[in-house]
């Protein structure tokens, strides 16, 4: 097991996993996850000779969880990710890793913090540039004023998804994680009307490899203590994203980028928009290089991690 650390990073405290001594790579997880979903990441970047530090993102776990929904902008996501660095590798940039709300996470990051962050990887949800409209824009012409399901909308409104999710926490992570898995049989369960609920016509879950019973243990106990109102609050704060990523207008990723997405995962081609994310990206992180992993789903170092190190390792090691 990792060495679990509550580190101070100025505004909050997050519970970091750290494995490994070496260059720093920070590791940063999406929703509803947690540190543990980098469970098959933390030994092989030890054992290559980095210092592995999976978090908790504030409001998960065992970080802070302050109130407000502001608590959760961008802006403040990003400085805690520099305020880790400084404590943990004040002498040198980092590298960081991130995966679904990781991955928009880590891109900001880079690009509005280039003197802290060197390299940058993003899993599952590509970088599309600094955004020229609020996401909540897009999804209300595209599904919410056509009548249409969009979970981002669902989660806008506090206490109506939060009251979902914490019914049953363990059979809210499961029948997420197995609806938009690699592994679930072909369907689109979230076309549905309107004032639809997150689980309505969700699939029931299957056994997975990749999600065991003992993995459904530790998301349970994870959720049942800490809740989901910070993570929900990440989703509520589009509008503020928007105008602080504004003063970045027209600038990219420098730095060296690695993408991997799955070609079963709607995120990847963000949600039928994109036929090709990775020539997208080259747009906006001209240093990109790209992976698409055949079949994979959303959830992709947990789905396939044998695949996800490799490419990992490989990038980091010619740095």
């Amino acid at each position: 097991m990792p060495e679990m650390r509550m580190i101070e990073t100025g505004e909050a405290k997050l519970r970091c996993a750290i494995e490994g001594t070496g260059p720093l790579v920070i590791l940063v997880h999406g929703f509803p996850e947690s540190w543990y979903s980098w469970r098959h990441q933390l030994g092989p970047l030890a054992e290559a000779g980095f210092t592995a530090c999976a978090i908790d993102v504030r409001g998960y776990g065992g970080s802070d969880k302050p109130p407000e929904i502001a608590d959760y902008a961008m802006e403040r996501i990003v400085g805690d990710l520099s305020g880790l660095a400084e404590v943990l590798q004040p002498d040198r940039p980092a590298t960081l890793v991130g995966h679904d709300w990781g991955a928009p996470i880590v891109w900001n990051s880079a690009l509005t913090q280039p003197d802290r962050f060197h390299a940058v990887a993003g899993l599952s949800v590509p970088f599309a540039g600094v955004p020229q409209r609020p996401f909540t824009e897009v999804f209300r012409q595209h599904f919410t004023e056509r009548g249409k399901f969009f979970y981002q909308e669902y989660f806008q409104q506090p206490e109506i998804a939060e009251a979902e999710a914490e019914a049953d926490p363990r059979g809210f992570v499961e029948r997420m994680m197995y609806a938009i898995s690699g592994d679930v049989p072909p369907g689109n369960y979230f076309d549905k009307p309107l004032g639809a609920r997150f689980l309505d016509g969700l699939p029931d879950p299957r056994p997975l490899e990749w999600l065991t019973p003992a993995d459904l243990d530790f998301y349970e106990s994870e959720f049942r203590q800490s809740g989901f109102r910070g993570p929900l609050n990440r989703y509520r704060n589009h509008e503020a994203d928007f105008a602080w990523l504004q003063r970045w207008r027209g600038q990219r990723i420098e730095q060296p980028c690695l993408f991997i997405g799955g070609t079963r995962d709607p995120a990847t081609f963000l949600f039928g928009a994109v036929t090709d994310p990775i020539a997208m990206m080259r747009q906006y992180a001209p240093r990109v290089e790209g992976h698409l992993l055949e079949g994979c789903g959303h959830w992709t170092q947990q789905e396939r991690p044998a695949e996800v190190n490799r490419l990992l390792l490989d990038w980091l090691s010619r740095l």
